[in-house]
């Protein structure tokens, strides 16, 4: 596991070893499990918060229900990022309130397929969100495209949108 050292310990991932690829990142968020969680479904917040830096997020649809879909085209702002604008799309599978989100993603890039579980935990500063992507294609450089540091930009953003 390695640490963030521009958010204490705030921020941590871990590139697990073994078949297929999956990340984990987590981070403390400095507010109620319920608005952590609402935040993940609420299109006006995930206009704010689901894209890395550098890009804008176009939140297209969100069906906030098992068996719903959403839509997210994250659009390249800064210069030259332009080029790495991408759409993913997914399906909710599980959506416990305050608790857990569960979706499997489709991305545009020859319709991949991941699942994203997203665990929310009390602890005395707020909530624990702890993000997992599994299931990411073995012809992803996960290094290269920066797939944990695009998901630690987000859940940062994400925190500067609920804390508070």
């Amino acid at each position: 596991m390695t640490n963030n050292p521009n958010e204490g310990d705030a921020s941590t991932t871990e590139y697990p070893v073994g078949r297929g690829q999956s990340i984990t990142v987590n981070r403390v968020i400095k507010a109620p499990r319920e608005r952590v969680y609402e935040a993940f479904l609420n299109p006006v917040d995930m206009a704010m918060w689901a894209a890395p830096e550098g890009f804008r997020a176009d939140v297209q649809e969100v069906e906030a229900e098992e068996g719903g879909s959403f839509r997210i085209e994250n659009v390249g702002e800064a210069e030259g990022m332009e080029q790495y604008s991408h759409t993913f799309e997914g399906t909710y599978r599980e959506l416990v309130r305050g608790e857990k989100i569960v979706w499997i993603e489709e991305t545009d890039e020859g319709g991949d397929h991941s699942t994203v579980t997203i665990t929310l935990d009390s602890v005395p500063d707020g909530t624990e969100v702890t993000l997992r992507l599994e299931g990411i294609s073995q012809d992803v450089d996960i290094e290269e495209y920066g797939v944990a540091d695009a998901w630690e930009d987000s859940l940062k953003k994400l925190a500067g949108q609920v804390e508070g």
